[in-house]
């Protein structure tokens, strides 16, 4: 079957910034393999700028942790009634999952019985909690690519094949650094000659509550150092407006840029962990939830750390403070540390060093693109 004839049609389901990003790449690629091909995508503004038509934002669906997942249940539910009838509506070639499990998972059941192929992109991680999810997975997914050197062996040793693609976040830094840049980061955003500490809260608003006020309290502790945060545009100002009493600059959707020029950075935990390590940065990891779901979690999680630098190496490379942890006094001891030229900071910097050597060579999201096109050319 000549691809480059054959017009396709994707249905691609994230739930999170990050599913975006890994997602508009994926576009990017699969157009290249199939040039008139649509995309139909639950994503948000990368998705969309690559082509897709957005059905709902992410913005809309980032529900963090039991307790707030329970209070949102009825809009949940009727999400995935919805999205049940716009696939069949949309009548897709494929539906393409990016992570986000507690959604897409059930949403998987319901395409498989359409007889609809099914592709799983960033696997769900199984190996963290819910094992008994790759049971479902192995009947009701055709294709399932893994990001984390670990997880082949792992869903091996569970009777599941799995491509191992290389991590997306690869690609997505080295087209960043290929662009040119216009002009400075610190005349662009009006920065001090101070080094610049990166603050990145999360993406979703429960997160941000939680964090943002201590992180904020640490950049008062420390007037020698000019803290950023990364802001979001689908949240907007007046939202971060609400948990901020001083005048810590903010800059939109540029978060690539903060890295770049970060001596130091305050990181809520999840991918912005893995980009900030490649980006060559000495972090902080700091997590804080509800009771309710901090308590659930800690009893359900079969995982030694919450961050993927960690898990990647399988020891602790950066300092995770949890819950209780996660207090003005312990951040700051640990920034005084990271940003200290010495033994600490350079054993943090090896270990980064290290970790991009585990990662592999770029090229995920091509990869996975060409085992797309290739299940579905032989179809």
């Amino acid at each position: 079957m000549d691809t480059l004839k054959t017009k396709r049609k994707f249905y691609i389901i994230s739930g999170e910034a990050s599913g975006d990003l890994h997602g508009a790449y994926l576009i990017r690629e699969l157009k290249k393999q199939n040039p008139e091909a649509e995309f139909r995508c639950w994503g948000g503004d990368l998705m969309q700028a690559e082509g897709a038509t957005i059905v709902k934002h992410y913005k809309d669906l980032a529900f963090m942790g039991f307790a707030e997942v329970v209070s949102n249940l009825r809009t949940i539910l009727g999400n995935m009634k919805f999205c049940k009838t716009d696939i069949l509506q949309y009548a897709p070639d494929a539906v393409i999952f990016i992570d986000y499990p507690g959604f897409n998972i059930p949403i998987a059941k319901f395409v498989h019985k359409q007889k609809i192929t099914t592709f799983y992109y960033i696997a769900p991680q199984v190996w963290a909690w819910k094992k008994g999810r790759i049971k479902t997975l192995r009947k009701v997914i055709d294709r399932l690519f893994v990001i984390l050197p670990f997880e082949k062996p792992f869903f091996k040793k569970n009777k599941m094949d799995v491509d191992f693609v290389g991590h997306p976040l690869l690609d997505e830094i080295a087209d960043f650094r290929k662009k040119p840049q216009e002009e400075s980061f610190r005349e662009k955003y009006g920065l001090a000659a101070k080094p610049v500490v990166a603050v990145l809260p999360g993406s979703r608003k429960q997160e941000i509550k939680k964090m943002l006020p201590i992180m904020e309290q640490v950049a008062g502790m420390n007037p020698d150092y000019q803290f950023v945060i990364a802001g979001m545009n689908s949240l907007g100002n007046n939202f971060y407006a609400n948990y901020l009493k001083t005048g810590i600059k903010i800059i939109y959707n540029d978060t690539y840029n903060l890295l770049k020029e970060a001596h130091a950075a305050l990181v809520t935990s999840g991918t912005a962990t893995l980009e900030t390590a490649l980006f060559n940065v000495p972090e902080v990891v700091c997590y804080k939830g509800s009771v309710i779901s901090y308590t659930v979690a800690k009893n359900i999680l079969k995982v030694k750390y919450i961050s993927l630098v960690n898990l990647i190496m399988d020891k602790p490379v950066v300092l995770e403070l949890i819950q209780h942890d996660m207090n003005t006094e312990r951040v700051q001891q640990e920034f005084l540390q990271i940003v200290t030229e010495g033994a600490y900071r350079n054993q943090m910097l090896q270990n980064y060093a290290d970790l991009r050597v585990l990662l592999g060579s770029e090229g995920a999201s091509t990869k996975t693109a060409e085992l797309i096109t290739g299940f579905l050319d032989k179809k």
